[in-house]
């Protein structure tokens, strides 16, 4: 059956990807961007089966817009993907509160507000696909990457929680986070870079900006295969809850789950000691 995907900040990077890879399998698409020009020049599809929409996810009646428009057109909203956010990279001390706003505004309530958009379409259909992009740094902990970090933790614990919500109405839900791909992230023109700038941060600082330019297009994951990885994610009978994408992701979970499971059972004797031994409690 041919599916209506919906994909947010679909005018390049991972969004662009799933976009064009929608496409490729025979499926419409609705691809949103703040700028809905820039998709026309980056997607080459079939106008009867693609819709270009104007999305801002902080507007927070622009989510419920777009979805009437892409009802009218298509029918139905078969996969909801949210990908639009950037990176908040930076101290956290040496992080504006406005800069930090900013960052949940976008990657967290943002998501939350087109989410609440397309559910009661999927409710109606009784079916559909929900796919929330987090990160591998919604995983694990990575230097200078405290507010993005925490950003993307929340859709983590967003996702695995809403996903309990929808079970019962045939929609299925998962939490993707990426691992390192090559994409423009860590461009000036996406990632964002904290600026009350404090001496005694320097040293940290200065290493780690300076790694993460250098990492900047040379990421190990290839985001042309990356459209075609969720495709096929999305094609499943039974789609994972959490998917990792990359094997520097899967390398990265392995090891943050090896080093969790020994702290716990370092501690598991003293965790346990509030537990009540009243048998009539």
């Amino acid at each position: 059956m041919t599916k209506t995907w919906f994909v947010t900040g679909a005018a390049r990077g991972l969004g662009l990807g799933v976009a064009r890879a929608a496409l490729a399998a025979g499926d419409r698409l609705v691809a949103t961007s703040r700028n809905p020009d820039s998709l026309a020049k980056a997607i080459d599809g079939d106008p009867e089966r693609t819709l270009f929409l104007p999305l801002d996810v902080t507007d927070y009646e622009a989510p419920r817009r777009a979805v009437e428009a892409a009802v009218k057109r298509f029918g139905r909203i078969d996969i909801l993907v949210n990908n639009a956010g950037y990176g908040q990279i930076g101290i956290f001390e040496e992080t504006s509160e406005a800069d930090i706003e900013r960052q949940f505004e976008t990657n967290v309530f943002g998501l939350m507000r087109m989410t609440r958009a397309v559910l009661p379409t999927m409710r109606a259909q009784k079916a559909g696909h929900i796919i929330n992009f987090s990160s591998i740094g919604g995983r694990v902990a990575f230097d200078l990457c405290t507010i993005y970090g925490a950003s993307k933790f929340a859709v983590e614990g967003f996702s695995v929680n809403l996903a309990k919500d929808l079970e019962s109405f045939g929609i299925n839900l998962t939490v993707v986070s990426p691992g390192f791909f090559r994409t423009d992230f860590l461009d000036p023109s996406s990632v964002r870079l904290a600026g009350d700038r404090i001496a005694d941060y320097q040293p940290v600082r200065r290493k780690f900006e300076d790694l993460y330019q250098g990492m900047n297009h040379r990421q190990l994951g290839d985001p042309g295969k990356f459209g075609d990885v969720i495709v096929k994610m999305a094609a499943a009978e039974k789609p994972p809850l959490h998917f990792l994408v990359g094997s520097d992701a899967v390398g990265y979970v392995r090891e943050e789950i090896a080093a969790r499971s020994s702290e716990m059972e370092a501690w598991a004797e003293i965790s346990a000691m509030t537990d009540s031994h009243d048998e009539h409690a």
